[in-house]
């Protein structure tokens, strides 16, 4: 008798349709962009030098892990998550100082929170069920890592990260370096574009820190794009917002359903 596989994310999920489609995947990345450049622990990402040298393939790559995760078995998806923690723990070691708790937590709260915020701005409304649900699959993420203190469910998290969000987010003259650096590996247009999606899809904390304004040219486009999606208008996203060497990651994340 055949054994039964078991994926860490069940192929029915909603999470499983967000981080399938390639447009979420996108608005998902810029969020966290604008995000871990207010963190308070972004010092963390500076001590290596990855970061500043390349602050796309460094948040792409958080991304893709979530993504691996997300779609793998359960067995392997538990051992990226170990990967991940192991990676963390040397970089630890070399700084002779421990990362908070409250940042990893930060980061489970940016995968929550836009992956609930990116589909809804591009499809459609979420039911509680279904944040409930997207909630829990990075729980089990945190668990893994072995992370303290994390909500007990959507409900909760809400409240929690609203607080993490008043706490842990501050403008730094990392955040203005980081921006200048955006703006380097994306060049003028793409930078406003980067920013205009931003705009959409960030908490008004994290507006108001990065003095994103209020001028939303890409509101039209976006409804464009919903109405001729089926007509691979998504193509068009990608190619609008990323450079070139990214764009063929990103159109390999879509999957076929």
């Amino acid at each position: 008798m055949q054994k039964e596989i078991k994926y860490f994310v069940n192929n029915d999920s909603i999470v499983r349709e967000i981080w399938g489609k390639a447009d979420t995947i996108l608005f998902i990345f810029a969020g966290a962009a604008a995000e871990f450049a207010l963190n308070k622990a972004v010092d963390w990402l500076y001590f290596t030098g990855k970061l500043p040298a390349d602050p796309l393939g460094r948040l792409f790559s958080t991304v893709v892990y979530a993504r691996q995760i997300i779609f793998s078995e359960l067995d392997e998806a538990n051992r990226t998550i170990d990967q991940i923690t192991a990676i963390h723990k040397g970089i630890e070691e070399n700084r002779n100082a421990r990362i908070p708790d409250w940042a990893y937590r930060d980061v489970l709260f940016m995968l929550i929170y836009y992956s609930v915020r990116s589909y809804e701005v591009l499809y459609r409304k979420l039911s509680h069920a279904k944040k409930e649900e997207i909630f829990h699959t990075f729980y089990r993420v945190g668990k893994r890592m072995g992370l303290q203190e994390l909500p007990v469910d959507y409900t909760d998290w809400v409240l929690i990260r609203n607080q993490h969000l008043q706490k842990d987010t501050v403008q730094s003259n990392f955040t203005i370096d980081l921006y200048k650096q955006y703006r380097k590996h994306l060049g003028p247009v793409r930078y406003q574009l980067l920013k205009e999606v931003q705009l959409m899809i960030v908490p008004e904390r994290v507006r108001a820190l990065l003095s994103l304004g209020s001028v939303r040219f890409l509101i039209p486009v976006l409804w464009l794009y919903k109405l001729t999606r089926l007509t691979k208008a998504d193509e068009f996203l990608i190619a609008a917002v990323l450079p070139d060497s990214y764009k063929k990651q990103v159109r390999s994340l879509t999957i076929k359903r």
